[in-house]
């Protein structure tokens, strides 16, 4: 419960981070998530919902034109296959209207328990708590509800997570997997739930950089780079300690205009 607690003191009305203005939008977003980044749906479905965003605008479209627009997405052909298909079962079957029910929607070419739960929940506001592969890592990192696969995960954070919290739990859980309990290297030093997490090995702070003791080892034309580049690259250049890059200076230099 404190997890759950703390989450929602941080975020009290957390939701999905994919653009949508209705329930079909949302249900295409979803089907184009898989095996890509929110941000990279967001940028595909920005153009093309302009263009067509029903399920008949979309028939008109065709699959070749919309594998074009999401292209970027990732398996683009079988997502632009998948998105025909139930454009046309929603045109044949429910009126063009995406359904609010869990078996129907399961129904749909490209759409499977995750895909129903995100719509089920986001949309009508049902308390279904979708396992993407954030959400499953952080049940199983925290113990909060461990599980070989993500139904089980998904049984057990039904079965333990308060009633009150279940309508949000899933969108808590995905944005904290997203930016702090992060797949390769979880921020544990500042994760607000550190103290309730069982995960044993709790990655400690980075050390903090001496930003001029490190660039007085650079060599002159490393530093030069520095400073006609971003800040971010300057950063990753000092946290490098620039040995690396000080091997790489004739090639980085070929980009600085000299003086």
């Amino acid at each position: 419960r404190a997890i759950y607690e703390t989450l929602r003191a941080l975020n009290p009305n957390p939701t999905t981070e994919l653009l949508y203005t209705t329930p079909f939008e949302l249900l295409v977003a979803v089907v184009l998530s898989a095996q890509a980044t929110d941000k990279g749906v967001n940028a595909a479905t920005r153009v093309l919902f302009k263009v067509a965003n029903t399920p008949r605008a979309l028939l008109k479209l065709g699959e070749e034109r919309l594998s074009s627009y999401i292209h970027s997405t990732g398996f683009y052909r079988a997502k632009a296959r998948n998105v025909i298909r139930l454009s046309q079962a929603l045109v044949d079957h429910h009126g063009g209207e995406v359904p609010r029910n869990r078996e129907a929607l399961e129904r749909l070419p490209g759409v499977g328990r995750k895909t129903a739960n995100v719509v089920l929940n986001t949309v009508f506001g049902e308390a279904t708590i979708a396992v993407d592969t954030h959400v499953f890592r952080v049940a199983n990192r925290t113990n909060l509800a461990p599980g070989s696969d993500p139904e089980e995960v998904e049984r057990r954070l039904l079965k333990f997570t308060p009633d009150e919290f279940k309508t949000n739990a899933h969108h808590w859980l995905i944005l904290h997997g997203r930016y702090i309990c992060k797949a390769r290297m979880p921020e544990c030093w500042r994760c607000p739930i550190a103290q309730w997490c069982e995960y044993r090995h709790k990655t400690p702070a980075p050390a903090r950089v001496d930003v001029q003791s490190v660039e007085r080892r650079c060599s002159p034309i490393l530093l030069r780079h520095m400073a006609q580049t971003s800040e971010r690259v300057r950063a990753v250049t000092v946290g490098s300690g620039c040995a690396r890059l000080d091997a790489e200076a004739p090639r980085v230099s070929r980009g600085v205009r000299r003086s």
